[in-house]
């Protein structure tokens, strides 16, 4: 066992698990904090595998912890952004109706984001007034949304491990999985792979395993991660001028995830994607990659048939377009029609950790779980990275006492 007493052990070193020891070492430097990572370095799935967007909140339910976090977090990713050299471009995106039916949709979307505050918001009325912005669009309406960037999270991550260890004098470990978690009165004890380690609070970020670091305490069981892969290609390079920026679509109202679009990368490139596809392994980036223990979890969870039931045949699709380039290229075609096969190269993919409770409901919000002195971050899917150095923030703050909570 550890001989060190800590005042908070933070379980995972993604975006989140960064942010919260980052926070509790500022605002307290002489705070004893520990960091456990399974891992061997930082930012190694979520952080690591997204489309690296800045979000500006204009989806999100006004009032929802997603709104009002990815606002506060978009503000303070910039800030640090600048104040670390990490690379960022506020580029801005625009969001494309492909039909008439779809206008409505776009209607709502708009309004959701004047009532989150966004500003200079602006309608394009025509597939001229599109291709001001994007020439190779196809149509009928528009948002330009010019809050909306791109960013290195991974860069953001390595600064935030830096400032920690370095600046501010935190401890970190890496390559320890977390087995065992031991409430006591005044205390929590944590086991891992390799030691044991003891403090007065914890705080689990566990992503992709956010469900089973928090059950290690939690008896009530009500939340699953379901994992779904996303898959992209990258255009070719003679190809990405067909994108000046970021192009999206309007969300499918009969599927949760946003649906396919165009992402330029901060590191250069264009990336085309990504589909929603179940995952047969928590952190499978692979078709092929199989986890008996997770599918077992996914399969025999209650939640999850019910989704199978409401999304089934537009799940099937997605996996029939992993399968088929051909099908992918047909979906991407909807946006850009000049996107051919041939023009599309095998690029990365992602897990995305999605929360699903007993009854089938797919947790849109974050979910943050306060129990005393043991806080899990049970849901944080996408606007996280944007939204983490606002829920950093205020986890720390629900540690020290303070309401200035940004989060609720």
């Amino acid at each position: 066992m550890s001989g060190q007493k800590y005042d908070t052990i933070v379980v995972g070193a993604g975006l989140v698990g960064l942010s919260t020891v980052y926070h509790l070492k500022k605002n307290n430097p002489d705070s004893r904090i520990l960091l456990i990572e399974k891992e061997k370095t930082v930012a190694q799935h979520q952080s690591g595998h997204n489309s690296g967007v800045i979000h500006s909140g204009i989806y999100y339910k006004p009032g929802s912890l997603k709104a009002k976090n990815c606002i506060a977090g978009y503000h303070s990713i910039i800030e640090f952004a600048e104040e670390h050299n990490i690379a960022y471009d506020i580029c801005g995106k625009v969001i494309v109706a492909t039909s008439a039916a779809e206008i409505p949709k776009l209607n709502d979307i708009y309004e959701r984001g004047v009532q989150n505050g966004l500003q200079d918001l602006k309608r394009l009325k025509s597939l001229e007034e599109i291709r001001e912005y994007e020439p190779h669009v196809a149509g009928v309406e528009a948002i330009h949304v010019p809050q909306t960037g791109i960013i290195d999270y991974p860069g953001v991550a390595m600064a935030l491990l830096r400032l920690f260890q370095q600046k501010y004098g935190g401890e970190a470990v890496f390559g320890e999985q977390v087995v065992k978690i031991t409430p006591e009165k005044n205390s929590v004890h944590v086991e891992t792979t390799k030691h044991t380690y003891t403090a007065d609070n914890l705080v689990s970020c566990g992503g992709l395993f956010s469900d089973r670091v928090a059950n290690l305490t939690e008896k009530e069981n009500d939340l699953r991660i379901i994992p779904f892969r996303g898959e992209y290609y990258k255009l070719r390079e003679e190809k990405e001028y067909l994108v000046r920026n970021l192009i999206y679509p309007v969300p499918d109202p009969s599927f949760p995830f946003l649906g396919v679009h165009f992402t330029r990368m901060i590191q250069g490139g264009i990336e085309a994607g990504p589909n929603a596809v179940l995952a047969f392994k928590r952190e499978g980036y692979r078709f092929s990659d199989f986890n008996l223990k997770d599918t077992q979890d996914t399969f025999s969870w209650p939640g999850f048939w019910k989704i199978a039931a409401k999304y089934g045949r537009t799940g099937l699709g997605e996996m029939y377009r992993s399968l088929s380039k051909a099908a992918f290229t047909k979906a991407l075609q909807k946006l850009m029609p000049e996107v051919q096969e041939q023009d599309l190269v095998p690029g990365g993919a992602g897990v995305r950790a999605q929360a699903c409770d007993r009854n089938g409901n797919l947790i849109d919000d974050f979910d943050i779980l306060n129990r005393r002195n043991i806080i899990h971050v049970r849901n944080a899917p996408s606007p996280a990275a944007t939204s983490s150095l606002a829920i950093g923030q205020y986890i720390c703050n629900q540690l020290v006492g303070s309401k200035d909570a940004v989060i609720g």
